[in-house]
């Protein structure tokens, strides 16, 4: 190998590390056009553009453009087929859409791809419940629950779901429990189970004693 052609390796080398770092991370910053640019200009394809589609996807999704989202997300599963993460995005969009069997069998599918984080299992618990599908909602709260006892959030959920089927109980066991959390970052469910609490205490009848003849 010659003198000139190890320094043009490495330059070619920084070029090709530059342009992954663009292509993997354009999505982190608030701004599309530099996704499009990858994906129009970029020399990389394949499963690396799947990438620069989904974080234009999950800029639109941020901005509540759901049918952006959906379209990139559509290209981004097209490319690579097996990242769990993107059917989750798609589910999401699909969710705030409105089309609530389509968001239910992508979160199936990303569960199905890496059914070990808790997330999926809420989120589809969410479009079930929304759905009117309360038993299977219960079931997926359930199993968030037992991948993240610390979720407080997905008890909130459940509760909710709990609340919604009659199950006054359930729901306040549920409630209970995510208040004797450890504090955290999830301090808005917290306030909803705190609330969520208080009303089914202000809703038990009084108890009268009888007085004995």
């Amino acid at each position: 190998m010659t003198r000139l052609a190890v320094p043009l390796l490495i330059v070619l080398g920084v070029a090709i590390g530059l342009s992954t770092h663009t292509v993997v991370n354009c999505g982190d910053e608030d701004e599309p056009d530099v996704c499009s640019a990858v994906i129009g200009f970029s020399p990389l394809r394949g499963s690396l553009i799947a990438f620069a589609y989904e974080g234009r996807g999950r800029i639109a999704l941020r901005h509540g453009d759901n049918g952006r989202a959906i379209a990139d997300f559509n290209e981004a599963i097209h490319l690579n087929p097996n990242r769990a993460s993107l059917y989750r995005d798609r589910a999401q969009a699909y969710r705030q859409n409105g089309d609530l069997g389509l968001a239910i069998a992508d979160y199936d599918e990303a569960i199905a791809l890496d059914p070990r984080p808790a997330a999926p299992y809420r989120e589809r618990g969410l479009a079930l419940a929304a759905n009117g599908d309360l038993d299977r909602a219960i079931l997926s709260y359930s199993t968030a629950v037992r991948l993240d006892p610390a979720d407080a959030q997905a008890r909130l959920d459940r509760g909710l779901a709990f609340l919604a089927r009659g199950q006054a109980n359930d729901a306040r066991a549920d409630f209970e429990a995510a208040l004797a959390l450890p504090p955290g970052k999830d301090g808005p469910a917290r306030d909803a189970a705190r609330a969520k609490l208080a009303e089914l205490l202000q809703a038990e009848p009084a108890q009268v004693a009888t007085p004995r003849r």
